[in-house]
C-alpha cells in the first residue's frame, strides 16, 4: 500500500479519487483490526483436521531415523536370544582317528567322535542380560530423542509456512483493494471526472500488486513442498495455544533420557568386561573307541574334558579399560547435555517473554493507527486534512495490520520452541 504514495500526491485535487481511496481502504483497515480484537490469530477461524502429533507420525514413518531405530532393534533382539542360550557360543563337533604305525601288521586303530560346548563365566549371562536390557532402554530413549529433534523442524518448518500464508493473503487482499479501486478509477475517467493518467498510475499500482502476490504464491509453495517432503500429508491450520506451564528443565526431557541411558549401559558394559576374565570354558563329551591289534576287539570309552583358559584377566584389560573410557565420556555428556539444555530453555523463555511483550505492542499499535485512519478521514471530509496525509496514515494502519499477523505467528512460533527446548513432544 505503500507504493499509492508514490502517485497520489500530484494529483490532490482530484476529490473523486480520494473518496473511492477512503471508501475501499478504510473499511478494509476496519473491519480487519476488529477481527483481529476478537481473535488473537485469524488463521483459526478453520477447524483443523489434523493435529501436529499426527503429522509428526508421519513424518516419523518417513524419516531414515525410523530405519535405523528398527536396525537397532533386531540388533538388541539378537543379543536378547543369544543372551538367553545356556551355552556362550555355537558347540564344535570334533572327529579324529589314529592307525598304528605305517608298515607294521599290528592293525590298531583309535576313533574318537566328540562335542565342545562354550560354558559361561559366573555371572557373565546375568551381567550380558542387565546390559542387553540396557541396550534396549538406549534404543527405546535415541527413539524418544529422534522424536523430538524431528518434531522441532516440524514446529519450524510448520511456522514458516504459516509466515508464507499470512504473507498471501496481504498480497492477495491489496490486489483485491487495488483491483476495485482501479476499475472504479476507470469508470471516472470514461465519465471525465478523472484525468487518463489517474487510470493509468492506478492500473501500473494493480500489475505491481499482483506481480508481489505471484511471489507471495512462489515463496508459498516452497514453503509447501518442504512441508509435504517432511511429512507426505497436507499442510495444519495455525492453532493458538497457551505457553507451557513447566518452568524448569525436566528429568524426562528425551535428550537427558538418553544421555542418562547410555550411562547405565556403560555401567553394564563395564561390568560385563570385568566378569568376562578370558575366553569361555568349554566343556567337551566324546567316545573314544580303540582296537588294540589284529584279532584284538575293540574298546569303547568315554571322555569327558573341562577346558578352562589361564591367566586372561591380562589380556581382557583392553576391552575393560575400553568400557571404562566409554562410561566416563557418558557420565560427562550427561552433565554438558544438562547444562546445555538449561542455557536453551532460559534462552526460550526470554524469547516468547519479548515476543509476548512484541505481540501487545504490535496490537496497541494496529488499533491506535486504525482509529487515527477514521478520525483524520472526519478531518479530511470537514477539509481539514491534505489528501497525502490521508494517505500516509491510511497505509500505516495496513501495514500495522500486517505487522501484527506476522507477530501472531511468531508468538506461536515462540511457544513451540519453548516446548522444543522443554522436551515437550506434540
Amino acid at each position: 500500500m505503500m507504493n499509492l504514495l508514490t502517485w497520489f500526491g500530484p494529483w490532490q485535487s482530484t476529490r473523486a479519487l480520494m473518496s473511492c481511496v477512503l471508501v475501499y481502504m478504510a473499511l478494509a483497515v476496519s473491519a480487519s483490526v476488529r477481527a483481529q480484537d476478537t481473535k488473537q490469530v485469524s488463521l483459526t477461524a478453520e477447524k483443523v483436521s489434523l493435529t501436529l502429533n499426527q503429522a509428526l507420525e508421519a513424518a516419523w514413518q518417513r524419516s531414515l531415523e525410523a530405519s535405523e531405530s528398527r536396525g537397532r532393534l533386531a540388533i538388541v533382539q539378537a543379543d536378547q536370544a543369544v543372551n538367553q542360550n545356556w551355552l556362550a557360543a555355537e558347540p564344535a563337533f570334533s572327529l579324529g582317528q589314529r592307525d598304528g604305525k605305517a608298515g607294521t601288521p599290528s592293525g590298531s586303530r583309535e576313533t574318537e567322535l566328540g562335542l565342545s560346548f562354550p560354558l559361561w563365566w559366573p555371572g557373565q549371562r546375568a551381567a550380558g542380560g542387565q546390559a542387553t536390557q540396557s541396550q534396549l532402554g538406549l534404543s527405546h530413549a535415541r527413539d524418544q530423542a529422534e522424536r523430538l529433534r524431528l518434531a522441532g523442524r516440524l514446529r519450524e518448518a510448520i511456522g514458516l509456512l504459516h509466515l508464507a500464508e499470512a504473507e498471501l493473503h496481504q498480497a492477495e487482499r491489496q490486489v483485491q483493494d487495488l483491483g476495485q479501486l482501479t476499475q472504479d478509477v476507470e469508470k471516472r475517467v470514461r465519465a471525465g471526472d478523472l484525468s487518463p493518467s489517474d487510470a493509468l498510475a492506478a492500473r501500473s499500482e494493480l500489475l505491481g500488486a499482483q506481480a508481489q502476490a505471484v511471489a507471495a504464491r512462489q515463496a508459498l509453495a516452497v514453503q509447501q513442498s518442504h512441508w509435504h517432503l517432511l511429512t507426505g500429508v497436507t499442510s495444519l491450520k495455525l492453532q493458538t495455544r497457551a505457553a507451557p506451564a513447566l518452568a524448569q528443565l525436566p528429568d524426562t526431557h528425551p535428550e537427558l533420557v538418553l544421555a542418562n541411558a547410555a550411562v547405565d549401559l556403560g555401567q553394564r558394559r563395564a561390568d560385563l568386561a570385568r566378569v568376562q576374565r578370558s575366553d569361555s570354558p568349554e566343556l567337551s563329551l566324546g567316545m573314544r573307541q580303540e582296537r588294540p591289534g589284529q584279532g584284538a576287539g575293540l574298546q569303547s570309552s568315554v571322555v569327558v574334558a573341562l577346558r578352562v583358559p589361564l591367566g586372561g584377566q591380562v589380556y581382557q584389560q583392553p576391552r575393560i579399560a575400553a568400557a571404562l573410557g566409554e562410561l566416563d565420556v557418558a557420565q560427562t555428556q550427561v552433565l554438558r547435555t544438562r547444562q546445555r539444555l538449561t542455557a536453551e530453555v532460559i534462552l526460550a523463555q526470554s524469547q516468547l517473554s519479548l515476543s509476548l511483550a512484541q505481540l501487545q505492542a504490535e496490537r496497541e499499535r494496529a488499533q491506535l493507527l486504525a482509529e487515527r485512519a477514521r478520525l483524520i478521514d472526519k478531518s479530511f471530509r470537514a477539509g481539514e486534512t491534505a489528501l497525502p496525509e490521508m494517505l500516509r496514515a491510511l497505509a500505516a494502519a495496513v501495514s500495522a495490520e500486517s505487522a501484527l499477523a506476522r507477530q501472531q505467528i511468531n508468538y506461536q512460533t515462540a511457544i513451540s520452541r519453548l516446548e522444543q527446548t522443554l522436551g515437550l513432544l506434540p
